[in-house]
């Protein structure tokens, strides 16, 4: 099983994708955007998966819109796949 944890020290988009893609060993294609996000979450990462990201007030504040869309793609990804299991804990 291969597990990313993010621990709300990542604040901008860019910063959570670079984890989970380190985290996670997404291949040398990948381009840090939601759409790539999606297709190698669904296709190139071996299960399985959990992500789990514990994400802190201050985090979500950084983040501003871009959480709730990164949180849309990893649910998205987690319904399209059986072994990926999602675990977000929001304050």
């Amino acid at each position: 099983m291969i597990t990313a944890r993010l621990d709300g020290r990542q604040r901008s988009k860019r910063a959570v994708l670079a984890r989970l893609a380190g985290e996670l060993g997404f291949p040398p294609h990948f381009r840090p955007n939601l759409d790539a996000l999606f297709d190698v979450l669904t296709t190139d990462v071996a299960g399985p998966v959990t992500i789990d990201w514990r994400l802190t007030e201050n985090a979500r504040k950084a983040l501003g819109g871009d959480y709730a869309a990164i949180a849309r793609t990893l649910t998205e990804a987690a319904q399209a796949r059986d072994d990926l299991t999602l675990r977000l804990t929001n304050p």
